[in-house]
């Protein structure tokens, strides 16, 4: 049995003595005296600005390469867990988010690996043909936007780059998880000399294309599953999941940009110039608005970094996000998911 002991609140007259003595400490800072009115400023939802050093580069697949970042006086960085990524912000201005997929028992080094798309945002491309090792880079984090749950049992789908987030995962689950690793072929699947030894390795050119309900059904029943890899690995993951295993959890996480559901048309201004441009109702604001504004700042396209948040200045918005609070949400949008409830918006671009 463990005994759990209640302190009574102290009195009123210690309490504001403690409260003084706070006061103290702001106002006194390393003997230099900081403004009496100045507050504390809030804690960041998105995580640590920090500038980074690039380490190293190195070549882990066909077109897939891995930074292993330092901080520049070689101290501790902030600490992580798996699934937890980096925003990292290139020397063009872009802004991109990176799965760390190194050791979280590592306190001074970070890795993330990337991909080259050559018909992609221009993001990976960047990371290719421009940073190199000695390069300072700015990122913000680590954040975690895909919880490792503890769980009695688990299974890992892990389909080409997705191995970034769930390589960490594995490692930590060690013999409680299984991991199934698919990819074109070995030479394009990064990471392949890291994976657990129970691993089960199936590139496309020697399994053939993988059957994602036949790969689920290996979970036991109530395993937390997580999966993670191009949209077609995810549809199916999702479609068959809970009837195959209703005590189970499936947590998920993708690298492309949501599919617009239901969408209806309607017409964004942007207030700055006047001009209006029409939202299919297959796309997002946020594709409509690249139109006119090429060099607008996004992320995650997913609706939960928060990167591309415009006020609204006037229309009604349906929010389909994972990080405004309502506060926020009553001058505020997330333009890579949300919407105009009607026919208009206008936004603060």
């Amino acid at each position: 049995m463990v005994m759990v002991m209640h302190r009574p609140a102290p009195p009123a007259s210690l309490r504001a003595l403690a409260t003084a003595v706070d006061v103290y400490k702001q106002v006194f800072v390393a003997g230099r005296a900081a403004p009496l009115l100045s507050r504390p400023k809030p804690l960041r939802r998105n995580g640590f600005d920090m500038t980074l050093v690039v380490e190293s580069v190195t070549t882990e697949a066909e077109e897939v390469r891995a930074l292993t970042l330092r901080s520049a006086e070689g101290g501790r960085l902030p600490s992580w867990t798996p699934g937890s990524h980096l925003d990292v912000f290139l020397p063009s201005g872009r802004q991109r988010q990176y799965s760390l997929c190194g050791d979280p028992a590592d306190p001074f080094s970070y890795r993330i690996a990337v991909r080259r798309l050559a018909d992609g945002n221009g993001g990976s491309v960047e990371v290719h043909d421009e940073v190199r090792t000695g390069d300072a880079i700015h990122v913000r984090g680590p954040r975690n936007a895909f919880t490792f749950v503890e769980a009695p049992s688990y299974l890992f789908i892990a389909a080409g780059i997705g191995i970034t987030p769930i390589l960490p995962m594995a490692k930590v689950a060690g013999t409680r998880g299984q991991l199934i690793y698919l990819g074109r072929s070995r030479a394009s699947m990064p990471f392949l000399d890291e994976v657990p030894g129970h691993t089960d390795i199936r590139p496309d050119d020697e399994s053939g294309t993988p059957r994602i309900a036949e790969l689920l059904a290996r979970a036991a029943p109530g395993a937390a599953v997580y999966v993670c890899g191009p949209p077609p690995v995810l549809a199916a993951a999702q479609r068959v999941f809970f009837d195959l295993n209703p005590t189970g959890s499936l947590h998920t996480e993708r690298f492309s940009a949501l599919p617009v559901v239901d969408g209806k048309a309607f017409d964004l201004t942007l207030a700055r110039t006047g001009t209006t441009v029409r939202v299919g109702a297959e796309e997002t604001a946020l594709a409509a608005i690249r139109r006119a504004v090429p060099d607008v700042v996004y992320s995650c396209q997913q609706g939960f970094c928060g990167t591309c948040r415009v006020g609204v200045l006037g229309g009604e918005v349906e929010h389909r996000d994972r990080a405004l609070t309502p506060a926020e949400r009553g001058d505020q949008m997330l333009t890579c998911v949300s919407r105009a409830a009607g026919d208009t918006l206008v936004v603060d671009l």
